[in-house]
Order: C-alpha cells, then sequence, then structure tokens
C-alpha cells in the first residue's frame, strides 16, 4: 500500500451519476434490440482467462434518484448504465472486484470501432441482469451461445462495467496519436518499484465491480470472447474486501494489515470535490483531447504485501508506521478515526503524514482498491496484497506527486512492493443507447 492510502482524500463516488434505477428503469436499461445477434458471435471462442470467484456477502449501499443512499446488499438492485460520467467510479463500492487489460490484436480502425459498440451493448444488458445477446441456451444448436450462462438466475447485484484506453492505444495504428491527453503520459519509476511488464499495461482495461463475484467474473468472461481474435486479456485480477469506504458514515473497511483504509474518501454526495478532483472539464480537455470532457484518469497498482513480516511486528510500531490507532483508526493523538490529524504529532515517515494533501500540495485521489490473495509463491509465502484504484483529474497533480513522496521515505515501504502498475484514460459515459464507449474519441 504504498499507494496514497488514508489521507489521500480519495473523493468518494458521486451517487448522483449513478443512482440506482427504480423497477422500470432497470428493464428499459438495455433493450433486446441492442444485443449482439448470434450470428455476429458464431466463431467467437474462450478467451483463456483464468477465472475464480471467492465467496459473495457484504451489505453495500447505493442511492437512488437524489443523493440518498439506501441498503442494497440484499436487493441485487441494478445501476443505472447510462449518464454523463461512467458508472464505477463515483459509484458506491461494490464488494468484489474483476479487473482486466487488454492487448488490441487487430490493425483496423474499423474493426476496434465495432468491437466497442458491441462491448457496449452487452455491457448495457449484463449490468441490467439481462443475458448477452439471446442468451445461454435454446439457440442453434450448431453455434455456441451468445451468453456463456454462469449468472443465469443471478441478480444484476449493482454491477458496474467501467472502460479505459492506454497510452499504447494512441501509437498511431488508428490514427488517434494527435488525440492523446496530455494528461495521458508514462508514469515515472518510483523508489521501489519491482514491476512486472506481464502484470503492467494495456491498450484498453475493463474494470468489473458488483456484490456477487461470479457476476462481475460472468461479465469480464464474456467481454473477453466477444472480443476474441480482435483483443487478448494481457493480466487481470480478482479483488475481495473493498479497501475504501466510499458512502456517507458507512463502516471504513480495514486493509489485509488490518488498519482502517480510506477515512478521509471523499462521499459520493459530494460532487463539488469530485468535480474538483476527479472529473476532467472541458478546459482540461482543449484540442484533439476534447473527447476526455467528463472523463477521468485510472491509475491500477498491484501492490504486493509481506503479510508474514508484518504480521510479526509490534503494535506500537505498526501503529506508527501508519500514523493510526489500529482499534479505532484515530491519527495520533486523536480519541476518534475522523478527527482532523495533525501531522507534525506523527513520525516523518509514517504512511498518513506522507499521503496527506497537505504534504502534497493538496494532491487528491478517489480510491476503489481491493484487497487479494492469489495463493502462495512456492516459498509458503501468501501472494496477497492490495489492488490500488485511483481515479483522479490528471495524474500529473494527483497520483504522480502522492507516490512519489509515499516512495521516498513512507516506513510502510518496508512491507510492501509495487509489482504491476498501468495507466488509462476514462472516458465519459454512454449517453444514451444509440452512444457507445469512445464514441467521442474515434468520431
Amino acid at each position: 500500500m504504498s499507494e496514497p492510502v488514508d489521507e489521500t482524500a480519495a473523493p468518494e463516488p458521486a451517487v448522483a451519476e449513478t443512482a440506482a434505477p427504480d423497477t422500470e428503469a432497470q428493464e428499459s436499461a438495455a433493450p433486446e434490440s441492442a444485443a449482439p445477434s448470434r450470428r455476429t458471435v458464431i466463431g467467437w471462442g474462450g478467451a483463456g482467462l483464468a477465472l475464480g470467484a471467492a465467496a459473495a456477502g457484504g451489505a453495500a449501499l447505493l442511492a437512488r434518484d437524489g443523493d440518498t443512499p439506501v441498503p442494497a446488499g440484499d436487493s441485487g438492485a441494478a445501476v443505472p448504465f447510462h449518464g454523463p460520467h461512467q458508472a464505477g467510479i463515483a459509484t458506491p463500492v461494490q464488494d468484489r472486484l474483476h479487473f482486466a487489460a487488454f492487448d488490441v490484436r487487430t490493425k483496423d480502425r474499423a474493426e476496434l470501432v465495432r468491437l466497442l459498440k458491441d462491448w457496449t451493448r452487452a455491457a448495457e444488458r449484463m449490468t441490467a441482469g439481462a443475458e448477452v445477446g439471446e442468451g445461454a441456451y435454446g439457440g442453434l444448436p450448431e453455434a455456441p451461445p451468445d451468453d456463456t450462462g454462469e449468472a443465469l438466475g443471478l441478480k444484476p447485484s449493482r454491477l458496474t462495467l467501467t472502460i479505459g484506453f492506454g497510452p499504447t492505444l494512441f501509437d498511431g495504428r488508428f490514427g488517434l496519436k494527435d488525440r492523446r491527453p496530455g494528461a495521458l503520459v508514462e508514469l515515472p519509476r518510483f523508489p521501489g518499484d519491482n514491476l512486472d511488464p506481464a502484470r503492467s499495461g494495456g491498450d484498453l482495461c475493463v474494470q468489473a465491480c458488483a456484490d456477487d463475484p461470479q457476476v462481475a467474473v460472468h461479465a469480464i468472461r464474456n467481454l473477453a470472447r466477444i472480443g476474441f481474435g480482435t483483443v487478448a486479456v494481457r493480466w487481470s485480477q480478482l479483488g475481495f474486501g473493498k479497501t475504501s469506504s466510499t458512502t456517507p458514515d458507512a463502516q471504513t473497511p480495514r486493509n489485509l494489515f488490518g488498519f482502517k483504509d480510506g477515512t478521509r474518501n471523499i462521499a459520493g454526495t459530494e460532487t463539488e470535490r469530485l468535480a474538483r478532483h476527479v472529473w476532467v472539464s472541458g478546459k482540461d480537455a482543449e484540442g484533439g483531447a476534447a473527447w476526455m470532457d467528463g472523463g477521468s484518469y485510472l491509475v491500477a497498482r498491484r501492490i504486493r504485501m509481506n503479510i508474514e513480516t508484518w504480521d510479526r511486528t509490534p503494535l506500537a510500531e505498526q501503529e506508527d508506521i501508519f500514523g493510526r490507532d489500529k482499534r479505532e483508526g484515530a491519527p495520533v493523538g486523536k480519541a476518534g478515526e475522523h478527527d482532523e490529524p495533525f501531522l507534525k504529532a506523527m513520525k516523518p515517515d509514517s504512511h498518513v503524514r506522507l499521503a496527506h494533501p497537505d504534504t502534497n500540495g493538496g494532491a487528491t485521489l478517489l480510491r476503489r482498491g481491493y484487497s487479494f490473495t492469489d495463493g502462495t509463491d512456492g516459498l509458503g509465502r501468501l501472494e496477497a496484497g492490495l489492488f490500488f484504484l485511483a481515479y483522479q483529474r490528471d495524474v500529473r497533480t494527483g497520483f504522480i506527486p502522492v507516490q512519489t513522496s509515499l516512495g521516498r521515505a513512507d516506513a510502510l515501504n518496508e512491507y510492501i512492493q509495487h509489482v504491476g502498475s498501468a495507466l488509462f484514460a476514462i472516458p465519459p459515459g454512454v449517453r444514451d443507447k444509440d452512444d457507445w464507449w469512445g464514441r467521442a474519441l474515434f468520431s
């Protein structure tokens, strides 16, 4: 977690843009006519994904047509797909994640555009709880079904699908060089990085979040299948146990080190801070990057935690490293978790002090990270950590200064290592059934 943790004031999801629909809205969210036909998918093959799922659980919150959070853990509700911003950014964080980065294999611009349109129609249906295309059964016996079927009978579970475009998509293959945003920079190498190229980068990404892990896995599996031959999965990550609080008054979750995480995340109702720190505005998206108006930028980092070493560290030292009390999450010298921290009372190398906006020129991120465990590493050590996801208006004034500060001096660096990294431009939302992911970029 050499990521900006508690103190990056990571903005919380804006519920107003991702409100849970009423029954009528759910029924109309993904019209049958928008689905890819069976003829389109004949020949789509498996994508070679290594899929898995953990047990689902945990109540969550979402918002209806206003800004009032309502319980949704047992409802299996749908989150609207259409809107000015993509769902899955300012949406209250779901319990499970399946994230996938893709390499584009075709050099045909029209083929890529056709894929993005097909993906959009499939995403509309899956987020509404419907099957892809003509469904998982009942079609031509000589052809593979349009839907893989493992989510049959399951509710939407607040599934959101969020797409992003990596720097390599603008390398000239598709005539997009002059449309690359200035903020879509190559991230510098930070102190302590030990990045695996096989777990980094990507032309495209899709973030699937849901309260049911099978629903999230089903979504990525079907998009990868639709894209077979046009794109290939470069790497993917399953996540559980959200590590950021994104709903007002919700209990702050804990990371795998046992500390509360995301205390200072901006609430989803704080639209002013979201506009200031997360959403790209027209003045940011000038010239060839005008297509990013209403979008954001995502940094994804796979952070390995040295669990066994941490578990042998004295409690007092753990609390000094974070700058917070382990029981309540209160900052040093304070009684409550949400008390304003007094940074000078903390050790100079404490995580909270170094990640705080006051230490980094006001840099503020919206974090949606998840814990992960991927078995053991062959030496009996748990392959576990934090899959860090942070959205911001500009990485040059967001993630880069914060991670530079953390990478140089954070006491937590003894217990973590960044092993994967990627940056993506997140386009604005799909406005209606005639719109599609990336339309403004490719228009």
